[in-house]
């Protein structure tokens, strides 16, 4: 690979790191915003996505959200209070607290669900046609790369 080629790549990995992220998180936010109401935040929703893959302990909702076990205890409590989860002790372990999503936090997660999905839908319906092939070709690229990291490649 020539020394210009090198740079380029150089180049490209740069921006990424630097604006991926930022900008996919600004796109969440920003159609979070489209859907807003007052029943369901951003990340009371999040939390019930993951949930809705099975339970999961309290310390492992704050690690993937990014925020400190007591500022997820009470996120959950409030869940809880408005019977969308429920704490349950794992047997044999009576330290460790489980929390699942109940049929009433999944009902109220799809329902969210499907209203981002509309906002989504509608915003992509103003996508160029090269915009959206551009799109799909990053959306297949991101999930191997999301896929590669899951799997611990490259490290």
């Amino acid at each position: 690979m020539s020394v210009d080629l090198r740079t380029e790549r150089a180049e490209q990995i740069e921006y990424l790191a630097s604006h991926l992220l930022s900008r996919a998180a600004l796109l969440v936010r920003l159609l979070v915003k489209q859907v807003r109401n007052s029943e369901l935040s951003r990340t009371e929703g999040e939390v019930l996505t993951i949930l809705s893959g099975g339970p999961r302990r309290v310390t492992e909702l704050a690690e993937l959200e990014g925020v400190a076990q007591p500022t997820m205890t009470l996120l959950i409590k409030r869940l809880e209070e408005r019977g969308w989860v429920i704490r349950e002790g794992l047997p044999g372990d009576g330290r460790v607290v489980m929390v699942n999503i109940t049929e009433a936090g999944a009902v109220v997660r799809e329902a969210f669900r499907a209203r981002f999905l509309a906002a989504m839908r509608a915003d992509l319906e103003r996508l160029s046609d090269q915009q959206l092939a551009a799109l799909l070709d990053a959306t297949e690229a991101l999930g191997s790369f999301v896929d590669d990291l899951q799997q611990g490649v490259g490290r």
